[in-house]
């Protein structure tokens, strides 16, 4: 979730010139603000322009690069407590449009908001209107929460998806129960909403959320922690209520639920040591999605996208490839 910070040592340090001892005050007084320069740093030299658009009086917010062409557009959604920037530095060379979900980041977040599954994939379906990305099929990427809402979105507008990419999407009656669902239950029993793994509120139970979210082990200082608590303690509260409504009986198993009606091209990737969402899921979907592939990435958690994100966009790049030239083959025949 937010393991690309963990590169902000080398940035701030050295590409961004920044004098070693403002460097230092910065790190030990604004760990925040470090992490903000870091994702606006890299928005930059990928060419990634932050925009804005309306449907209504709801707001969203977007970066994108390029401009749609002979390829279909590639679509972004991001996981639960993320934001469009995980995307940074996965997919090059293609239109490609990465959105704020529903109340995150730059996107209108209000108490009268739908944050069910449903009601996320309604407003993503309004977003890709507002820009006219659906003018021809676009290709869609989802991870975790923002997998699960871009599987119901391929089942519910099919005409405006040509392919889908699901990096470990939640939504899948799972029935291999890890640690963490294990926890989870145990809070729902006892209603400590306070206590929620994904939702951390000091330095130690951020440490935990990122040794639960990869496989690979960080040393991560201690103010670097702090920073990345620091970034997300104002909006705790919605996260709380997001997860509660991602989870409940309306939304939690969405996904499966909608599964048989995805007609478009599927690809799914998970990684094997995912301790938030079991990799048995995979399974699930190759069964239940009639044209599905699956790739399995050894050494790799939940945070598919941060912790191997060259393979994550080699594999996304084969598959849109591989779908893109067998569909002009087809014109052609």
């Amino acid at each position: 979730m937010d393991l690309h910070v963990l590169n902000m040592f080398v940035i701030a340090g050295g590409t961004l010139a920044i004098p070693i001892l403002a460097f230092v005050a910065s790190f030990l007084l604004w760990p925040s603000a470090l992490i903000r320069i870091y994702y606006w740093y890299w928005r930059r030299t990928l060419g990634m322009q932050v925009r804005y658009t309306t449907h209504d009086d709801y707001q969203f917010c977007y970066s994108c690069r390029g401009r749609p062409g002979a390829k279909p557009s590639l679509l972004m959604l991001h996981g639960f407590s993320a934001h469009k920037d995980m995307w940074l530095n996965v997919v090059k060379n293609l239109h490609l449009v990465c959105v704020d979900m529903p109340g995150h980041e730059g996107t209108t977040r209000s108490s009268l908001d739908d944050l069910s599954i449903d009601g996320q994939v309604k407003r993503i379906h309004q977003f890709v209107e507002s820009i006219k990305l659906n003018r021809k099929p676009f290709h869609l990427v989802g991870t975790s929460m923002g997998g699960h809402v871009a599987g119901v979105y391929a089942a519910y507008y099919p005409s405006d998806v040509c392919s889908l990419t699901l990096v470990c999407p939640a939504g899948l009656n799972i029935t291999t129960e890890n640690a963490f669902v294990q926890q989870l239950r145990e809070l729902q029993e006892t209603s400590a909403v306070d206590k929620i793994p994904l939702i951390p509120s000091t330095p130690e139970e951020m440490a935990n959320m990122l040794k639960l979210c990869s496989y690979v082990r960080f040393k991560v200082p201690h103010q670097l922690l702090q920073g990345l608590v620091d970034v997300r303690i104002p909006h705790n509260d919605f996260y709380r209520k997001l997860f509660l409504e991602i989870v409940s009986e309306k939304s939690r198993y969405s996904l499966q639920e909608n599964m048989e009606k995805i007609q478009v091209p599927t690809q799914v990737i998970w990684g094997k040591q995912d301790q938030v969402l079991d990799v048995s899921g995979a399974d699930l979907l190759a069964k239940g999605i009639s044209n599905c592939q699956v790739e399995l990435l050894e050494n790799c958690g939940h945070s598919v996208v941060m912790e191997r994100p060259r393979k994550t966009a080699k594999l996304i790049m084969e598959f849109f490839s591989s779908m893109h030239s067998a569909a002009n083959n087809k014109k052609h025949d």
